[in-house]
């Protein structure tokens, strides 16, 4: 991916799954529609009782959640369903410290790797290692945006409409409040990888700076917990599968 040779199955496969980036970003600002269906299999289940799941949190950004199925009480598996309705907004970030932490990371020359879930809650081991992803990337970046003394969290959700919903990879944002007082998304590692994959990304990136577009869908997960317990008292970590899919 970072051999610069343009023809590597890596190059290719990013660069198809990012075609999208390269578009005038009008697309990524109108309202979207997804059938969102979740699965959750608890191993080792202890027996019947109650899941937590950190659902949708599309309403705060202007979207909408309807005609959900939430699970029930049950042992070993069950299953989310909604429609959710995401929309975009520009909302670029104006505070000049912002825009410094954000272009001081993005010139730092981390390399994005797929990395497991667990190691990318360790954000300190991850960059250590020269390397990145987008839970790792937020937490990080939040960090460094408290520090500079902003109110700032790594938010987990889902990035929607890549390969009909069979990639399922976590995701992860950073949400701030800028200098005018609102609330913006920094999906740092989607611009990391537009810049990349191709030149003519450069309208996708500034959205990923502040703005907020309609292929990702937030969640009320913080950055580094998982998306869903099981009151049985196994102490294996529920296991999420998501399967979003565009309504036309």
């Amino acid at each position: 991916m970072y051999s610069g040779r343009s023809h590597t199955q890596p190059e290719l496969a990013f660069r198809m799954l990012f075609r999208f980036a390269g578009r005038s970003a009008e697309a990524l600002l109108r309202p979207k529609s997804w059938d969102f269906r979740v699965r959750f299999d608890c191993a080792e289940c202890g027996g019947l009782a109650p899941w937590r799941f950190e659902a949708p949190d599309v309403t705060r950004f202007g979207g909408s959640v309807t005609e959900v199925t939430a699970p029930t009480a049950s042992e070993g598996t069950a299953e989310y369903r909604a429609t959710v309705t995401t929309t975009g907004a520009r909302t670029p970030l104006v505070s000049p410290e912002l825009r410094k932490l954000t272009g001081e990371y993005l010139e730092a020359g981390y390399r994005w790797q797929m990395i497991p879930v667990a190691m990318q809650a360790d954000h300190r081991l991850v960059h250590g290692l020269g390397a990145t992803s987008c839970i790792a990337a937020s937490l990080f970046l939040a960090e460094r945006f408290r520090a500079a003394g902003y109110r700032a969290e790594a938010k987990r959700g889902w990035f929607c409409g890549v390969l009909g919903g069979a990639l399922d990879l976590p995701h992860a944002c950073v949400e701030v409040e800028d200098d005018d007082g609102v609330f913006k998304t920094v999906d740092i590692a989607k611009a990391q990888l537009a810049a990349r994959l191709s030149s003519n990304t450069g309208e996708f990136q500034e959205l990923c700076l502040g703005s907020i577009y309609n292929k990702v869908i937030p969640s009320t997960a913080s950055g580094n917990a998982g998306f869903a317990t099981h009151a049985c008292g196994s102490q294996i970590p529920v296991e999420v599968r998501a399967d979003i899919q565009s309504l036309r």
